[in-house]
């Protein structure tokens, strides 16, 4: 793997997406998008198989050579299959623990819920942010949490991004 891999991960409206594209421009770095926006934009309904090709395609797209932001990745395909299906996929679990990414940040649901048509979860937020810290503690990834404002995300995000000698 070459190159510095930063994903942002949390619950459903938690920030991810703006702040993966404010550090991807920062650092000029080139930011990878959620592919299951892209996959889910014409589809009116899903099933647990495609959460399988939605994984499988982002995996892809988060493995390339290059110092990447990563807006999602494979702890947000578990959880989001767990919640949805009760249940996860092997395919999702060997990709989980193939990924290789040197640092998460972890989005605090700290703010009002933006309606969008592909978000389901605007009730337990919260309880979601404690699911990814918990599987983020027992995998051994390198996290930080996101809470606040913009700025003060940014904040945070800067000085983790010194303490681990990435700016």
């Amino acid at each position: 793997m070459s190159g510095t891999k930063i994903a942002f991960t949390g619950p459903e409206c938690s920030g991810k997406s703006t702040m993966a594209k404010w550090l991807a421009k920062e650092l000029s770095y080139e930011i990878v998008d959620e592919y299951a926006r892209e996959y889910l934009k014409d589809k009116s309904a899903y099933s647990i198989d495609d959460l399988d090709m939605i994984a499988a395609e982002q995996f892809e797209r988060n493995s390339v050579d290059g110092s990447l932001v990563i807006d999602t990745e494979m702890l947000v395909m578990k959880i989001w299959s767990k919640e949805k299906y009760q249940g996860v996929s092997k395919k999702i679990i060997q990709l989980l623990k193939r990924q290789q990414i040197d640092l998460y940040f972890l989005c605090k649901p700290d703010f009002n819920w933006v309606s969008d048509p592909l978000r389901e979860n605007p009730q337990d937020r919260d309880r979601l942010f404690d699911m990814y810290e918990a599987f983020l503690k027992k995998y051994g990834f390198s996290y930080s949490v996101l809470s606040g404002s913009d700025a003060e995300r940014k904040k945070i995000i800067k000085a983790t991004l010194a303490n681990n000698d990435i700016l």
